[in-house]
């Protein structure tokens, strides 16, 4: 499994990358733009991320515009097989931003901080399973 982490706050970064290694190759940007160039320019040479984790607060380029940047991205050479789960992560709890994020195609949402349980049953619903060491 392929994933991306989208997470400007390292200790929160730190904890989604612990946990995603244990299912995968894991890439990491710390800001919207560039989690946007290097899903991009994956798709472009035919990698696709099976899972991107997402802040919904992030510097310059807010979650809720990279999700739809990247939804757009996979329309432009649609492959049913290769669309991403997306699990928006946020400090907030805020029923108004979960629920843009669902209306722009997320597939799940967490609350900070991020249980590293609720993390695994998340991924065990999207059928990903941790490597065997």
């Amino acid at each position: 499994m392929l994933s991306l982490i989208v997470e400007d706050d390292s200790s929160s970064h730190l904890v989604l990358q612990k946990v995603m290694r244990e299912y995968g190759e894991v890439h990491g940007a710390t800001n919207g733009t560039d989690a946007v160039e290097m899903f991009r320019d994956a798709r472009e040479k035919g990698i696709y991320y099976d899972l991107v984790c997402l802040d919904i607060l992030l510097p310059g380029m807010s979650g809720q515009d990279v999700l739809t940047a990247i939804r757009e991205a996979e329309e432009i050479d649609f492959v049913p097989t290769k669309v991403s789960k997306v699990v928006m992560i946020t400090a907030m709890d805020d029923k108004s931003n979960v629920l843009k994020a669902f209306r722009d195609q997320c597939d799940a949402y967490l609350v900070k901080p991020v249980e590293i349980r609720m993390l695994r049953e998340q991924l065990a619903t999207f059928g990903f399973k941790p490597l065997a060491h």
